[in-house]
């Protein structure tokens, strides 16, 4: 799961900086959320799937597809 917030973060150029103010938080929190150390809370999941529109599941790891329904 923590891989795929990267990875979807640096296709879109994006450092975590820069993600961690559009979701109103710190780097060092959103860092948290890409390392593991901390898991995401479901109001941003539902921040991070609009953004990067995708589902929550591909975000989870649930799914390999990351299209939303």
């Amino acid at each position: 799961m923590y891989k795929r917030l990267r990875d979807l973060r640096e296709d879109r150029d994006m450092n975590q900086t820069q993600v961690a103010k559009l979701l109103g938080m710190s780097q060092t929190g959103y860092s948290k959320y890409e390392t593991g150390e901390n898991d995401i809370p479901t109001a941003i999941l539902i921040k991070l799937s609009r953004f990067y529109n995708t589902s929550i599941d591909y975000l989870l790891g649930e799914t390999d597809n990351p299209k939303r329904y």
